[in-house]
């Protein structure tokens, strides 16, 4: 029996177990070749809580004692999104699933695994900056593919 080859975009992003390829026809993409604004978001450090400093009067400078407890807050994660259908009715199908999707999650939860990173994250849709941009034209018959900015917090971060 042969083996089914798996599509290049199977595999790569998969949201509470879904893989977003294979169900949506959605992948991460680059604002421009070479781009990469979606590995930067998913890897920019979260901001250092800030610690408490005893300030008094009489001393120079702040008393912080001899250790800082390090902790992070949450941080705002934005990646960048395109969707592909075969056909416009399929294009505004698997769209508008997909942002249901992402509104919904698992109780409002979105667990984001990228396998060839090794990259779990737990997550929740905030907002859609700049709406959505098409790439064709979905009046016309034909393959359709338009792309999206969604931005998510990560409460707990993974960095």
């Amino acid at each position: 029996m042969a083996k089914t080859e798996q599509h290049i975009l199977s595999g790569q992003v998969l949201v509470n177990n879904t893989d977003l390829w294979d169900i949506y026809g959605v992948f991460l993409r680059e604002e421009r070749k070479g781009g990469h604004e979606n590995l930067n978001a998913l890897f920019a450090p979260a901001k250092t809580k800030s610690h408490v400093a005893v300030n008094i009067r009489e001393q120079d400078g702040e008393d912080m004692g001899d250790t800082l407890d390090v902790k992070s807050e949450g941080r705002d994660v934005t990646l960048h999104f395109a969707l592909q259908a075969s056909s416009p009715s399929e294009f505004v199908s698997r769209y508008t699933d997909f942002i249901e999707f992402l509104k919904t999650g698992i109780g409002g939860w979105l667990t984001f695994s990228f396998p060839t990173l090794g990259l779990t994250m737990r997550m929740y849709a905030v907002e859609w900056p700049n709406g959505f941009t098409a790439i064709s034209n979905v009046w016309v018959d034909g393959e359709q593919c338009g792309a999206f900015k969604v931005k998510f917090r990560e409460p707990v971060s993974s960095f």
